[in-house]
């Protein structure tokens, strides 16, 4: 399944990309489910992010790898792929991008692939998972005011 979803802020490519860091990363955590952050490495090629997620009393943990990353004048961008995901997720690719815009502003375009290895449930899981990153959106506007 693939989810795409643009935000655009009023602030340079430079900052922005500056400003992708552990304190936005906590920022982005959804209320649910409560995020406890295990490693934040950052989102250079080879960097790990660790976290456990709580469904209530259930745990889970989630690992991810920044797998590449990248620069241009016009554009920065890194790319995670899970390691060890919570159930039911079997596979994860999140391309994060910044994209410079025409004057001042950039595009934070978040570029999600994901499977549970069974279609129909990773067609349950959208509309959960689509929240989830729906909630960035003004977190971002906020964070790159």
């Amino acid at each position: 399944m693939h989810i795409l979803l643009h935000t655009d802020v009023e602030q340079p490519l430079k900052k922005v990309a500056d400003g992708f860091n552990e304190k936005l990363f906590r920022a982005l955590a959804p209320p649910f489910p409560r995020l406890k952050l295990l490693r934040f490495d950052g989102s250079k090629k080879g960097d790990w992010v660790a976290m456990e997620l709580h469904f209530g009393p259930l745990k889970q943990t989630w690992v991810s790898e920044i797998v590449a990353n990248g620069q241009t004048a016009k554009e920065w961008y890194f790319i995670d792929e899970g390691r060890k995901l919570p159930k039911p997720l079997q596979y994860w690719h999140h391309h994060h991008r910044l994209l410079a815009l025409p004057g001042s502003g950039t595009r934070i375009v978040d570029d999600i692939t994901y499977s549970t290895g069974n279609r129909l449930l990773d067609l349950a899981l959208y509309p959960a998972l689509l929240a989830q990153f729906l909630y960035r959106k003004p977190v971002y506007k906020k964070f790159f005011r």
